[in-house]
């Protein structure tokens, strides 16, 4: 019997990567999508005659429960939500009601309509923030250091809460920093290899940057959706730290863009103090022991390959030989961590 996916967020770079994935694997997918004057499908448009878009918004409930009526789900998947740290300063109620009480409003639809459907609700390593130990694994203590840190924390109990209190098959992956070609030009990831792809073309000369000295474990997302994937797969729904195991600064993200195309950061990069957050989250460093053991997950593409990736991808864009971030090619699989 085929099987089903109603995928919330699927426009965006998650969503996307995901959508490939189940659609690889045989599945009917199904996409949320809110109405709004600019409907963004660019990471959709190459396979997107594939999909079955549903209108629907996780502010409000009814739009959800029609949703998940008309697709018929056997899994669900809510990777929807305000999604990038800084806005969620400017914004932080608005943050709430998508990354918070929208998760409440999928679980709530899910009860309602078939208890039976499997969900995965995307959980961030920003939930750590303040890190108590070198190393964060599914059992350390979540400190967030930003509303969107928070908000996320609030979907990850509350899906913990369901699964327990109405024995639903739902679970979190705890992923950290994962990017690529489709990352938004608001993340540092693609804003440093869209301004490195610039500058190599001619087209600016400087780059400002924040904190260089913040450490993240990142990761190419083409690899951590499969662990999502696998997840709802398992006998029992549990939680998952998704990682690479290895941090890189900054700095090593700059350096690395910057000599893919035999340049020097250090005569482009300047560092704005305007652009430090309130709370800054000094270092994350996952532990993906736990995915590695149940669920047999390891990530495939190293750091250097991701960056290397974005930024040929981004040069191919200011050239004019690629019109959209949806159709790069990946780079040979290199086990890592």
């Amino acid at each position: 019997m085929q099987k089903t996916a109603l995928v919330t967020g699927i426009t965006g770079q998650d969503g996307s990567y995901l959508a490939e994935f189940l659609l690889a694997k045989g599945y009917r997918v199904f996409g949320l999508v809110r109405r709004n004057s600019t409907i963004y499908f660019e990471r959709l448009a190459h396979f997107q005659d594939e999909l079955e878009l549903l209108p629907g918004d996780l502010l409000d409930q009814n739009s959800l429960i029609t949703a998940i009526r008309q697709s018929q789900p056997t899994e669900v998947y809510n990777l929807a939500s305000q999604s990038f740290v800084p806005t969620s300063w400017n914004q932080p109620v608005l943050t709430g009601e998508f990354t918070a009480l929208g998760v409440t409003r999928v679980l709530e639809a899910i009860r309602v309509v078939n208890p039976e459907i499997r969900f995965y609700q995307a959980s961030s390593s920003e939930m750590f923030g303040m890190v108590r130990q070198p190393q964060q694994n599914e059992q350390t203590q979540f400190y967030p250091r930003s509303p969107y840190g928070v908000a996320k924390l609030y979907g990850h109990w509350l899906t913990v809460n369901y699964r327990e209190s109405y024995d639903l098959y739902a679970c979190s992956g705890i992923l950290f920093n994962h990017e690529s070609p489709r990352r938004g030009l608001e993340f540092v990831s693609r804003k440093v290899s869209h301004a490195v792809a610039r500058i190599k073309l001619g087209l600016q000369r400087r780059l400002k940057m924040g904190n260089l000295e913040a450490r993240r474990d990142w990761g190419f997302a083409g690899d951590y959706v499969e662990a999502m994937w696998l997840m709802l797969q398992q006998p029992k729904p549990q939680d998952y730290v998704i990682a690479t195991g290895v941090t890189r600064s900054v700095r090593d993200l700059l350096e690395l863009a910057f000599s893919h195309v035999g340049l020097d950061y250090r005569a482009h990069v300047e560092v704005d103090p305007a652009l430090l957050r309130p709370a800054e989250v000094q270092h994350l460093h996952g532990d993906c022991s736990k995915a590695a053991r149940e669920l047999g997950w390891k990530p495939k593409t190293s750091f250097k390959q991701m960056v290397a990736l974005m930024v040929d991808a981004d040069l191919a864009r200011l050239s004019g030989h690629l019109s959209a971030p949806v159709a790069e090619t990946r780079p040979a699989d290199v086990v890592i961590g």
